[in-house]
C-alpha cells in the first residue's frame, strides 16, 4: 500500500515566491509517518515548495487542512478525487468545520491521529474507509517519535521543530486551538523529549506547543531536564508564567532565548470579551515585561484589534506601547473569525460577518478584515494594523529597541539575531498583505 501526505499552501501572488516565514517543516505529517505500519510506503509532497504530482500512483491521500489553507486543499483533492483516489482530511480546520470538510473529501479524521491512524490506513487497504473517523479521548503521547526523513532535502526555514504538548487550558473566544482540544493540554514525558532532541543533535530548537508552560509542574520538569543539554530555544507561552519566578529562572536555565507571548489588547473591557482577563493576574503588563527583560528573555508580542472598545487610537496607543517597552517583534493583527470558534458564532448571530466563509472566497485576501468591527469599519481596521507594523518594523524603531540591553541587545548573538529577524519581519508583513487563499505552484492547472 502507498499514501501520500500533503501539505497545501495557503497560496501565493504570481510571480513571487511562497513566504518564506510560512516555510517551517510540518511536524504533524513527521508524527503521521512514524505512526505508520511498517510495509506502508510514504510519500510526502509539500505544496508550498514542489508541484504535486497528480498523476503518481497512490492508494490514499492524506492532507492537513488549516483554515487558510483550506480553499487550497480542497482544490488538491478535487484533481485526485478525479483520478479516483480517495483523500482524507485531518487538522483543525476538519474539525471545527466538519460538513465542510465532509463535502470536499472521503473521509475526515476528527481529533488526534495516534488512537485512529492504524485503523484508517487498515480500512483504506480493504477500501472500506469511513466517512468520518473521530477520536473519543486525548491520546496518550508515550513513544511518538517523528521520522523527518520524510522531509528529504526540501528547502525549509532552517529551524528544528519539537513538540513537547498540545493545547491549552485557556478559553479564549477567538482561538481555535482552544476550541478544537476543548480547553485540555496534553503532553509527552520530558525523557522522550529529550531523547528526541540528542537523536537530533542541533542547538537551536522551536517548540511548536501551544502553551508550552499551560502545566507549571511539568514544564519545570522539562526545564530541569534540558539543562544538561546546552542547547537554545524558543517557543509560545501565555504571560501568566511572569508570576513564577523560579519557572522564569528554570526556562532561562534551560536554554530559552526568547517567547511569544499573547498581550492581545490594552483594553481591560476587550481581555475580559475575549475571555483573557487572567491576563492581567499578576500585574500591569509593563511589570510582566521587566520580569521578562531582568530574566534576559526576549518577548514577541501579539496584539489582537477589533473588538467592540477598539478604534483606531487603540492600534496607535498599543503602537506606542510596544516601542516604549522597546519589544523584539511584535504583531499587529486584526481579528480573524475562525469557524468552530465561540467568536464566530457570536458575529454570525449578530449578523456582522463579512463573508459566510471568509476562507472559501475567491475575493478574499489575506489581510482582508472579514467582519464589522463596532467602531471602525473593516478596510480602516486593515489599514490601521499594516500601519502600526510598517511603523514598528522602520529603520527608527528598531534602532530604538535595540538599546534594550537586558534582553534585545544583551550580547553580540542576540543583537544580531534581533536585527536579523527584525529585517526579516519588516519583509514579509508587506510580502503577506493582499495574497489571495488558494493559489497554487500548479495556478490550478492540474487536470
Amino acid at each position: 500500500m502507498k499514501i501520500t501526505f500533503i501539505m497545501p499552501a495557503v497560496g501565493q501572488k504570481k510571480g513571487e515566491g511562497y513566504i518564506d516565514s510560512w516555510k517551517m517543516e510540518p511536524l504533524a505529517f513527521a508524527v503521521l509517518a512514524g505512526l505508520t505500519p511498517e510495509g506502508v510506503d510514504v510519500n510526502f509532497y509539500d505544496d508550498r515548495l514542489e508541484a504535486v504530482p497528480y498523476d503518481e500512483k497512490t492508494d490514499l491521500v492524506a492532507i492537513n487542512v488549516e483554515t487558510y489553507t483550506a480553499r487550497r486543499a480542497y482544490q488538491i483533492a478535487g484533481y485526485f478525487r478525479e483520478r479516483k483516489i480517495p483523500v482524507i482530511f485531518g487538522g483543525y480546520h476538519s474539525a471545527l468545520a466538519e460538513e465542510e470538510a465532509v463535502a470536499f473529501s472521503d473521509s475526515i479524521l476528527i481529533g488526534e491521529a495516534e488512537d485512529i491512524w492504524p485503523q484508517i490506513i487498515k480500512d483504506a487497504k480493504s477500501k472500506s474507509l469511513k466517512k468520518v473517523y473521530r477520536a473519543i479521548r486525548r491520546p496518550v503521547l508515550n513513544g511518538i517519535m517523528p521520522k523527518r526523513d520524510i522531509f528529504g532535502r526540501k528547502k525549509y526555514i532552517p529551524i528544528t521543530l519539537v513538540e513537547s504538548g498540545r493545547g491549552c487550558g485557556f478559553g479564549c473566544s477567538f482561538c481555535s486551538i482552544s476550541s478544537f482540544y476543548n480547553r485540555t493540554y496534553n503532553y509527552r514525558p520530558s525523557r522522550d523529549v529529550i531523547k528526541e532532541i540528542e537523536t537530533l543533535g542541533k542547538k537551536t530548537i522551536f517548540f511548536v506547543d501551544d502553551n508550552i508552560i499551560a502545566d507549571f509542574k511539568r514544564a519545570k520538569e522539562l526545564f530541569r531536564a534540558l539543562i544538561p543539554l546546552k542547547i537554545n530555544w524558543i517557543s509560545q507561552g501565555s504571560i501568566n508564567m511572569a508570576g513564577d519566578e523560579e519557572l522564569l529562572m528554570l526556562m532561562r536555565k534551560s536554554g530559552c532565548l526568547g517567547l511569544l507571548v499573547g498581550f492581545e489588547s490594552l483594553n481591560d473591557d476587550n481581555l475580559a470579551q475575549m475571555g483573557k482577563t487572567w491576563n492581567k493576574k499578576f500585574g500591569e503588563y509593563e511589570l510582566a515585561l521587566k520580569k521578562f527583560r531582568e530574566t534576559g528573555i526576549v518577548v514577541y508580542a501579539t496584539f489582537i484589534f477589533g473588538y467592540d472598545g477598539d478604534d483606531v487610537d487603540s492600534i496607535r496607543r498599543t503602537l506606542e506601547f510596544s516601542l516604549k517597552q522597546k519589544l523584539f517583534l511584535a504583531a499587529f493583527n486584526h481579528l480573524v473569525p475562525f469557524p468552530g470558534t465561540a467568536l464566530y458564532s457570536q458575529l454570525k448571530a449578530q449578523g456582522r460577518l463579512l463573508f459566510d466563509k471568509w476562507w472559501l472566497d475567491a475575493n478574499y485576501r489575506f489581510g482582508d478584515v472579514a467582519f464589522k468591527p463596532m467602531r471602525m469599519n473593516p478596510q480602516e481596521l486593515s489599514e490601521e494594523c499594516m500601519k502600526a507594523r510598517v511603523n514598528f518594523y522602520s529603520f527608527a524603531s528598531v534602532l530604538k529597541r535595540a538599546t534594550d540591553f537586558q534582553s534585545n541587545s544583551r550580547d553580540l548573538s542576540i543583537a544580531s539575531k534581533f536585527f536579523i529577524y527584525n529585517e526579516f519581519s519588516k519583509r514579509e508583513t508587506k510580502r503577506r498583505q493582499g495574497l489571495p487563499l488558494g493559489e497554487g505552484l500548479d495556478s490550478g492547472a492540474a487536470k
